[in-house]
Parts: C-alpha cells; structure tokens; sequence
C-alpha cells in the first residue's frame, strides 16, 4: 500500500488566515519548507504547489481550494499534501465534500504532517478529526464575540482604533494618539466651518501639514484618504461613545468632539457632500397664528441621536414665534410636530376634494353659462361706467361754478369731497368687475381642478407647493390646542355644503347594477343638474 501511494502524484496545499483562527499556525513559507523535506523523506512526487491566504470557516470562499478538488476529480493528481487536517476544512460542508471523495477514491491520500489519510481508513476517524476543526471555530466564535462584549460593557471598542487613537495591546484600551490627536481634531473643526468639503479637508491635511497615518504591522504610513476621513466624520466614536453589535456603548476613552458637533457635521455631509450655511425652509411659516396671544406660529428643526440605535433623525416642531404678546399669558407650550400638522391638512383637503367626473362635469356647466355671464357682467359694467361719468360731470359743474364765484368755498369744499369721494368708490367698482370679466371663468375653473387634484398635488409636492395649497383652504389660520382652525374660503362653501350627498347618489347610481343604460344616464343628468344649481 505505501509502495502505491508513493506512485500518486500530490497536489501540496499551503493556506494560513489572517483571522484569529490562524494565530497559531505556521506562516506559509514555513509550511511549503517543512512539507518539501517530508515529501523528500516520503518519496513524495509533488504535481504543484498550491497557496491560499483564505478563511475555511465558511464554504464556496476559497477558489484555489475548490479548483485543486476540481483538478483532482479530473485525475490530475491523486494526493493532498498538507500541514494538518485543518488546513483544508474548518466547516462540514467542504469536509463532507473531501470525505466523500476519499471513500470514492478519486482521493487517495492525504498525508499531513504527522500522519495519513487513505480510503480504506475508518471515516469515523476522519470525520471526528474534520469535525474538532469544525468545532474549533464555533468554540472560538463565541469565545471571541463573548470576549467582545465583555470589552465593549467596560467602554472599550473591541475593534482598532480610528484616526487620532491608538491601541494599547497590553492592557487592551484605547488612548489618544499624541502625534495625530490634535491634528484630526483640526479637521472636524474645518468641517464644522461649513466652508470646507471632505476632499478639500484631506489636501490640507496631506499637504500643508504632512499627515500621515499611523503604522502597523501591514499597513499605515502613508496619506489620508478621502474614504478614511468620510468614515471618520460618520464616526460617532469621536464623541465619546460607540456602537457595537447592534448596541450603543458609553466609552472610557477621550472625547475629541460634543454630540452637537457630530450632528451639524451629518447634517453639512448629509447635503451631498457641499457643506454650506445652514439655513432652513419650513412650507408653513408665516400662515398661522396662536388663537390665544396671537403669536405667528414658526419652526425649528431638531436632529437628534436616537440613544438605542445611534441612528441620526431629523424632527420639524411648528410652534410659538419669540415676539408674544407680555399682557396675556399663553398656555400653549406644547409644540406641533410636521406630521400632526400635515395630518390636519390632508383632513382638510379630503373634506374639500371632489371627484374627476364632478369636475368635468362642472367645467362643462361654466362653458355653457359663461356667454350669460358675461352679458349680466357687461350691463353692470355699463351701469357703472355710467355712473361715473355723470359724477365727473358734476364734479366739472361744481368747479366752474366756484369759478364764476356762484357759491361760497365752504359749500364747494363739503360737496367736492363728497363727490370725490363717490368718484373714488365707482372707479374701484368699475375696476372689480372688468376684473371679474378678465377672470370669472379661469378662478372657477381653477377652484374646482383645485377640488379635485390638491390632495395629490399636496402629497407628492414640495416645500412650494405644499405652502401655496394650505394657504389657499381659506383664511384666519389659528392653532388651538394644536388644532388647526380655518376659516374656508367662500368658493369652497358650497362644494362642502352640497357635495358629499351628490357624491353619495353619483356613487349608489354608478353601482346599482340593476338600472338599465337610460335610466342610469337619467339619474346622471338629474345630479348634474343639481351641481349646476
């Protein structure tokens, strides 16, 4: 048997971890001398050396280890050679596989350090051996993360420290870093400025002030990055605290920053990346007013950390202006959320909204009476035209009257300004109804497309639109008890005193399935009558 497993050719097979799973194992280089002088030793024919700096924790993550198996299968070699068992399995899934292959025999041997593995061999001992490296990194996974924990309840981050910290191995804390500290505190101060990108940030750090970042074993040294120092930025560990596993910690290492800072940063970051003066805009400023003192109502925005998360959110709160009123004392304290707001807006809007086919409906009622309108405004108009030219007649009579001296300056004064005066009311009424005449028809018809879109419009439109669609529900906008009270415009009267039952009957006639075409279209014509009337 020895004699035939010396004739197969190995493939030698070298892999070692970076993770914690491997701080014990020999280094690469090391594993390819010592197994070369046991092949040597064995009379072991070497196809190829295969290396791998690959986790076998997991499955499917290795491709120099699924291709070798691959190559096996296709009899390219017929032997593994490697350091231990482990090297080539740390889960069940690839043990399975390599077990399998072994009782098949497309696998012959595998010949590590310190003994053998071949076909006829019992599995158990195979697979007890595979499954104490399987159970090695489930050991090792809750030892480390229950180690982990434990670090993070005393306020240590179990993880390496960011820029401007340091690691202390011995004692497994963290300390400021004394050569980048202060400088990495300079940059969340330029980025506090509002005048200052990320990118700009690093070119200063780099060139005029010659930072580098700290050196470790297998990194460090060099410039910061523009990926670095955005990570630094969302970092909330600069505060003082920091997350882990889902969980946020108080931490025993020095603040560099206040809470305060860190959310004006996210906000400056949160607007793409061009941090500018912060200036707010709230869609309902400015509209209403406290019913009790009669203070403007304004807003304030809020970001705040959500302790249990760590998660930034951002709050808008309507509430009292500064300027109240010091006779009356208000007890309206308490402010109104964006959301309680707008939830009494969308209320409102629904009260008011109509159905497309009452407006078309209502669209074609205007056309057809819009020829009699504008006869009835056209006879006003000339009334009033009318009117005025027979008082600047008489206003024309007084004057020369005065002239001719035919009456005393006391009655022209009292009967100029009386005159005057009705000339002033005549022309603003003449100039309301050519008003009304310009834009009779193109009000109506915007109420009612108001009526029937503005709750759409409300909820898919911006900061503009949300403002000019509240302000148009009506006038007097006063907050009682964090309730919004309007008084209703008057075109908007007659849609919520009449509507809803014609609603109620458009919609019992449209789903009674038992009216014949005529009868429906009927019933149709009586409520279009109706909501012309």
């Amino acid at each position: 048997m020895k004699q035939e497993i010396n004739k197969i050719k190995y493939f030698l097979y070298a892999r070692k971890s970076s993770e914690s799973e491997d701080r014990q194992v020999q280094s690469i280089d090391d594993q390819i001398n010592r197994l070369k002088d046991l092949a040597n030793n064995l009379g072991i024919s070497i196809k190829e050396i295969l290396t791998e700096a690959k986790t076998a924790k997991k499955p499917n993550c290795r491709p120099v280890f699924a291709d070798m198996l691959a190559r096996i299968e296709k009899g390219e070699a017929q032997g593994i050679l490697c350091w231990q068992i482990n090297r080539l399995s740390r889960n069940p899934i690839d043990s399975g596989i390599i077990s399998w292959m072994l009782q098949q025999g497309a696998l012959k041997c595998i010949q590590t350090i310190d003994r053998q593995y071949l076909p006829d061999d019992n599995v158990l001992l195979f697979n007890v051996e595979s499954g104490m490296a399987n159970q090695f990194i489930i050991d090792l996974r809750k030892n480390s993360k229950r180690g982990m924990e434990g670090k993070a309840d005393r306020g240590w981050l179990p993880s390496r420290a960011p820029p401007g910290y340091l690691n202390d191995k011995l004692e497994h804390t963290i300390y400021e870093d004394p050569e980048r500290f202060h400088s990495v505190r300079k940059m969340w101060d330029l980025m506090l400025t509002g005048n200052f990108t990320p990118t700009q940030i690093v070119e200063v750090a780099n060139e005029e002030w010659g930072f580098r970042t700290a050196r470790r074993k297998r990194s460090g040294g060099g410039e910061l990055s523009v990926s670095v120092i955005y990570k630094m930025f969302t970092n909330i560990f600069y505060t003082g605290i920091f997350q882990w596993s889902g969980r946020v910690y108080n931490g025993n290492h020095k603040a560099m920053i206040t809470l305060e800072e860190y959310d004006r940063v996210q906000i400056i970051l949160g607007r793409a990346g061009k941090p500018r003066g912060q200036t707010h805009k709230f869609a309902y400023t400015g509209i209403m007013r406290c019913e009790v003192c009669g203070s403007m109502y304004t807003a304030s925005e809020k970001t705040k950390i959500i302790k249990s998360t760590g998660e930034l959110k951002t709050y808008i709160y309507y509430h009292h202006g500064n300027h109240r009123r010091k006779d009356i004392k208000c007890k309206q304290k308490y402010p109104m959320t964006l959301k309680e707001l707008e939830d009494q807006i969308d209320i409102e809007l629904e009260r008011n909204t109509i159905l497309p086919q009452f407006q078309q409906w209502a669209l074609e009622i205007l056309n057809r009476n819009n020829d009699k309108e504008i006869e009835e405004r056209t006879k006003v108009y000339e009334t009033q035209h009318k009117s005025l030219t027979e008082t600047q007649k008489e206003l024309d009579a007084l004057t020369k009257m005065r002239y001719r001296e035919l009456i005393d300056d006391k009655t022209f004064i009292k009967e100029r300004d009386e005159l005057q005066g009705k000339i002033i009311k005549l022309t603003n009424n003449l100039r309301e109804t050519e008003s009304r005449a310009e834009k009779w028809l193109e009000l109506t018809e915007k109420t009612f497309t108001f009526a029937c879109y503005a709750r759409k419009e409300f909820v898919l439109g911006d900061l503009n639109k949300k403002r000019e669609i509240f302000s148009a529900l009506g006038q007097n906008f006063l907050v009682k008890d964090k309730k919004v009270l309007i008084t209703p415009n008057e075109w908007f009267v007659p849609i919520e005193k009449a509507y809803p039952a014609l609603e109620a009957e458009y919609k019992r006639v449209e789903l009674d399935k038992s009216l014949d075409t005529a009868t429906r279209n009927e019933r149709f014509a009586q409520l279009i009558l109706s909501w012309g009337d």
